[in-house]
C-alpha cells in the first residue's frame, strides 16, 4: 500500500494515504470511514468522466469498502450512483442502484431516488412501471411512504394513465400511513368520474346491482289500478354510485382507525434510519411494544414488514435478530427466511465478539441435521474468539449429542491444550470437563481426580475452585458417608484458603458457603468450627492468622504478628532497610509471585538512594467532585455504530482534571496500607502527618523526595476504577456463570447504606444484558464507595482495591496500568503505598 496511489495531487494523495491508514487500523469507527470517502469525493475538484483513471479506480474502492461495511446507509448509495453517473453514465449508476436496493430492501428514499432516476433517464414506460411495481412491494407498507407513492403518481399522471392512478389510489387507500387522508379525498373525487367495473371488484357491484333490483318499485295509483314504474338505467347508476361511495368511506374509516392504532408507536420513532449511533432505552422500548402489538394483530405481511424495518434501526441490537428468527420459526414452512435471517446478522451485523446469534444459527442447523454446520459455526468463532468458554461449551455439548461422551471431552481437552487458550478459560473447561464426567457419565470418582490433579495448575481462577467446592458440596450424603464428604468438603476449603492465590474478598465469599454447609450438614461441633472461621474470615486482621500467615516469609503467623507490632498495624511486605540501601527492591518476589514485573528498583543508583525520615504535614482541604457514569447499552449497535464490544474501551466512568474532591466519611473501612501518625480531622479538612517512603533518584542521578499530593485527582481514581470495570465486562461475556460471579463480587463490595436496583443477571440471560448488569452494578458500587472515601488514605485503598480485582481477574495489564497511573500521579514510589 505503500507505493499506491490514490490519485489527485501529491497533498490529496498524502492524505487519502493518512485516512486510509486510520481506517484500516481501526475498521470499526465510522469517523474515519466519512473522512475518507469525503476526501475521495474531492479529489481532483470533483470527479467526473475527465478524472484521472487512478483517482476513479480509488474512489471506488473507497465506497464498495465502506459500503460493504455499512450496508444500511441509503443515502451514501444515492451518493455513489450520482458519482457513477457522472463518471460513465446510467448503466453504471443503475447498477448501483441495484446494489443498494438489494442491501437495504425497505428504504423509502432509495427506492424513490432510484424510480426518479429511471424516470428521468428511461422512456419505456413499462420498464419504469415495472421498477415502480418492485418498489411498492418493498416500501409501499411503510407508514412514511408518501414520498414513493407520489413519486408514482406523477409518472402515471405524465402519461395521463388516469386508470393506472386510480388503481394506485385504490391500493393506497387500504394502507394505514400518515398521509392517508389526502390519498382518500382524491381517491373519492376520481370515482366520480370512473366507470362502474373500476370501482369495485364484479361480484360486488352485481350484488349492489342486485339489491337495488329487488327494493319496492315506486307505484301510481291510476284509477282504481297501480301501476309500478321501473327504474331506469340511470337511476339504478346514480344509486350504485351512492352505495360505492358509502361503501369507500367504510374503507376510510377502517384505514383511519389502523392508522390511529399505529401513530402511538410511530410517532416516537424518533430515527426510522440506520445510523451508528446508539439507540436511547426509550427507543428500544418502542420497538419492543410496536412488535408486540403488530404480532397480536395477527397480519404476517404487515409484521414481517415491520421487522424488516425494525433492523435498518436497531441493526446492531441482537436481541431483534434474534426475536425476529423465533417469530419466524414459528410460522408454518418458513424454514429458509429463518436460516436468512440468522445468516443476515451472522454475516453482516452482529459482531464476532457477541456471538450469542451465530449460537443460535448453530442450533438451528442441528434442529434440521446439519451437525456439520452447525460445528462449523462453532469453530468459525473461535477461530477468531479463542477460549471463548460458553462457544466451547456449546460446541462440547453439541459433539456429546451427536458424538458421546468421549467425543465432547475431546473437545475440552484440544481446548485444554490450546496455545490459544488462556489460563483463566483453560480453568473453566476443566471444571466443565469434570462437570461432564459427574452429570452425565455419573462417576464421581472420575470428576474429582480431574479436579485434583488440575488444581495447583489453577490456583488463582475463581471458577475453577467454586466449581470444585459446589461439586464436593452437591454430592449426596448418608448418616454413613457425611463424615467422609466432610473431610473432601473441609480440605477443599482448606486448599482454598491456604494454597490458592484467589483475592481475599473471593475467599472470603467461599468461605461462606462452607459456613452455611456446617450450619445445615454439620454435627454438634460444627458450631466452634463455623465461630473459628467466622472469626477468621469476617473479623479485622489482627485475629486471621490464616491470612497472617500466608503474608509472612516463611509462612509463619507469629513472624507477620513481630511486624504488626513494630509497623503500628500494617500488614503489608516487610521491608528490609539495609536491602534497600543496596539497591535492592523488596517487592520483587512479591510481583514475581502475582505473576508481573516489579518496578525499577534503582539498583544501579545504590549511592544515590537516601530514605528520608523527617516529617511533615499535609492539610488535604475539601474541593468539589462529580461523577459521571456512562452506563452502556452494548446495544447492540447502533454502533456507533460500533458493537459494544468494539467500544471496550471506551470510559465507564467519565474522567476529570479536577485535584480535589468533596468526600463524605468513609464507614466501611478496608485493611489500611499507608502508616500514618495521626490523623486529625477538623471539619471540612483533614491534617495528617506521614512518614516518608524512600526517595527515588532522579534521571540526573540525583536523590529526590517523592511528593504526595493532598488528594489524589478525580481522573486518576475514575480511571484506575474503570480497570477491573472493564475486565468484569469481559469475564462477564463468557457465559452466565462468570456474569453472576462478578455480579457477586461487585454486590459484595457494596458499603452499608449503598443503594443498587441492578437485578442480578440469570442463566440464559444474553450477553449484552449480563455485561450490562455487571458493568452497572460495579458503577453503583464505585458511586457508593467514592460517597464514602474522604482521605489519601481511602483513596489509596480504593485503589489497591481495584488492583487486587484486576490481578484476580488475570488482568495483569491493567494491573500495570493501574501502577503506571500512580507513577504518573505521585510518583515511582505510588505504587509501593499499594503494596
Amino acid at each position: 500500500m505503500g507505493d499506491y496511489s490514490f490519485g489527485g495531487s501529491d497533498e490529496e494523495n498524502a492524505e487519502l494515504k493518512k485516512l486510509n491508514v486510520e481506517v484500516l487500523e481501526d475498521q470499526d469507527s465510522f469517523d474515519n470511514w466519512e473522512k475518507l470517502v469525503r476526501a475521495a469525493e474531492s479529489l481532483e475538484g470533483g470527479l467526473n468522466r475527465n478524472s484521472s483513471p487512478q483517482s476513479i479506480v480509488a474512489t471506488r474502492d473507497i465506497y464498495d469498502r465502506f459500503l460493504a461495511k455499512f450496508p444500511l446507509l441509503f443515502g451514501y448509495w444515492k451518493k455513489y450512483a450520482d458519482l457513477e453517473f457522472s463518471i460513465a453514465g446510467t448503466e453504471a449508476a443503475e447498477l448501483v442502484y441495484e446494489r443498494g436496493v438489494a442491501s437495504i430492501t425497505n428504504s423509502v428514499d432509495l427506492w424513490t431516488n432510484y424510480c426518479a432516476f429511471k424516470v428521468e433517464t428511461s422512456h419505456d414506460s413499462d420498464v419504469i412501471r415495472e421498477l415502480f411495481e418492485r418498489g411498492a412491494t418493498c416500501v409501499g407498507l411503510d407508514f412514511l411512504a408518501h414520498p414513493f407513492w407520489d413519486k408514482y403518481l406523477e409518472f402515471e399522471e405524465r402519461l395521463e394513465a388516469n386508470d393506472k392512478i386510480f388503481a394506485i389510489l385504490d391500493r393506497v387507500v387500504h394502507i394505514p400511513m400518515h398521509q392517508y387522508a389526502r390519498y382518500f379525498e382524491r381517491y373519492r373525487q376520481l370515482a366520480q368520474s370512473r366507470p362502474l367495473q373500476e370501482l369495485l371488484p364484479s361480484d360486488t357491484l352485481a350484488q349492489f346491482r342486485a339489491e337495488i333490483e329487488t327494493e319496492a318499485l315506486a307505484t301510481v295509483q291510476a284509477g282504481s289500478q297501480q301501476i309500478n314504474i321501473e327504474r331506469g338505467e340511470l337511476e339504478i347508476e346514480r344509486e350504485m354510485r351512492t352505495r360505492i361511495d358509502n361503501f369507500h368511506l367504510e374503507i376510510f374509516a377502517r384505514t383511519q382507525t389502523e392508522t390511529t392504532k399505529r401513530w402511538t408507536y410511530e410517532s416516537e420513532v424518533k430515527r426510522p434510519y440506520f445510523h451508528v449511533t446508539e439507540l436511547d432505552e426509550g427507543q428500544l422500548v418502542n420497538w419492543r411494544k410496536y412488535l408486540d402489538f403488530e404480532e397480536v394483530e395477527g397480519d404476517y405481511i404487515r409484521t414481517q414488514f415491520l421487522y424488516e424495518r425494525c433492523l435498518v434501526t436497531c441493526a446492531y441490537y441482537d436481541e431483534f435478530w434474534l426475536r425476529y428468527a423465533r417469530w419466524m420459526l414459528a410460522q408454518q414452512g418458513k424454514e429458509e427466511e429463518v436460516r436468512n435471517i440468522y445468516q443476515r446478522a451472522s454475516m453482516l451485523y452482529a459482531p464476532i465478539s457477541r456471538p450469542a446469534v451465530r449460537l443460535q444459527y448453530a442450533y438451528f442447523e442441528e434442529m434440521f441435521n446439519r451437525v456439520e454446520v452447525a460445528k462449523d459455526i462453532h469453530q468459525a468463532i473461535l477461530v477468531n474468539l479463542p477460549g471463548h468458554i460458553e462457544t466451547i461449551v456449546s460446541l462440547a455439548n453439541l459433539s456429546r449429542r451427536h458424538g458421546g461422551l468421549e467425543a465432547a471431552i475431546e473437545v475440552y481437552k484440544a481446548q485444554i491444550d490450546s496455545p490459544q487458550c488462556d489460563i483463566y478459560a483453560k480453568a473453566a473447561l476443566v471444571a466443565e470437563w469434570a462437570r461432564l464426567l459427574w452429570k452425565i457419565k455419573g462417576s464421581v470418582d472420575e470428576a474429582r481426580q480431574v479436579f485434583q490433579r488440575n488444581q495447583h495448575w489453577y490456583l488463582d481462577s475463581r471458577p475453577f475452585w467454586i466449581n470444585f467446592l459446589l461439586f464436593e458440596l452437591e454430592q449426596p450424603t448418608s448418616a454413613e458417608t457425611e463424615s467422609t464428604q466432610y473431610q473432601r468438603i473441609k480440605q477443599v476449603h482448606e486448599d482454598i484458603r491456604r494454597k490458592s492465590h484467589l483475592p481475599p474478598l473471593t475467599i472470603k465469599d467461599l468461605s461462606h458457603y462452607y459456613m452455611l454447609y456446617l450450619l445445615e450438614r454439620g454435627t454438634k461441633d460444627a458450631a466452634k468450627e463455623y465461630l473459628t472461621l467466622d472469626r477468621e474470615v469476617n473479623g479485622p486482621f489482627s485475629v486471621q492468622s490464616t491470612m497472617k500467615a500466608k503474608l509472612a516469609e516463611d509462612g509463619k503467623e507469629t513472624t507477620t504478628q513481630r511486624r504488626l507490632m513494630m509497623e503500628n498495624g500494617h500488614p503489608g511486605v516487610e521491608v528490609d532497610e539495609a536491602a534497600i540501601r543496596r539497591g535492592e527492591n523488596p517487592y520483587t518476589k512479591y510481583y514475581q509471585q502475582q505473576g508481573e514485573h516489579p518496578l525499577p528498583s534503582g539498583a544501579q543508583e545504590e549511592d544515590n538512594l537516601e530514605i528520608h525520615e523527617e516529617k511533615e504535614e499535609i492539610e488535604v482541604l475539601d474541593g468539589e467532585v462529580e461523577l459521571l457514569a456512562t452506563r452502556e447499552v452494548l446495544d447492540e449497535e447502533s454502533e456507533g455504530n460500533k458493537e459494544v464490544e468494539d467500544t471496550a474501551d471506551a470510559t465507564l466512568i467519565a474522567s476529570d482534571t479536577s485535584e480535589t474532591s468533596d468526600w463524605t466519611p468513609i464507614n466501611n473501612s478496608l485493611d489500611c496500607d499507608l502508616i500514618y501518625d495521626s490523623a486529625e480531622c477538623s471539619g471540612n479538612s483533614v491534617t495528617l502527618q506521614r512518614q516518608l517512603w524512600p526517595a527515588f533518584p532522579d534521571k540526573h542521578g540525583s536523590p529526590r523526595r517523592q511528593v504526595v499530593p493532598q488528594l489524589l485527582s478525580r481522573k486518576t481514581m475514575n480511571q484506575t476504577a474503570n480497570i477491573p470495570i472493564l475486565a468484569s465486562r469481559k469475564r462477564a461475556g463468557m457465559s452466565d456463570v462468570e456474569a453472576m460471579s462478578m455480579w457477586d463480587t461487585w454486590h459484595s463490595l457494596l458499603p452499608a447504606g449503598g443503594i443498587s436496583k441492578i437485578k442480578r443477571p440469570w442463566a440464559g440471560h444474553g450477553e449484552k444484558a449480563r455485561q450490562q448488569a455487571v458493568v452497572w452494578m460495579a458503577q453503583d458500587t464505585y458511586s457508593a464507595l467514592l460517597e464514602r472515601t474522604n482521605t489519601f488514605v481511602q483513596q489509596l485503598q480504593l485503589v489497591a482495591l481495584w488492583r487486587d480485582i484486576s490481578r484476580g481477574l488475570g488482568d495483569a495489564p491493567g494491573v500495570a496500568k493501574i501502577h503506571d497511573l500512580l507513577v504518573e500521579e505521585i510518583g515511582e514510589g505510588g505504587p509501593l503505598l499499594l503494596s
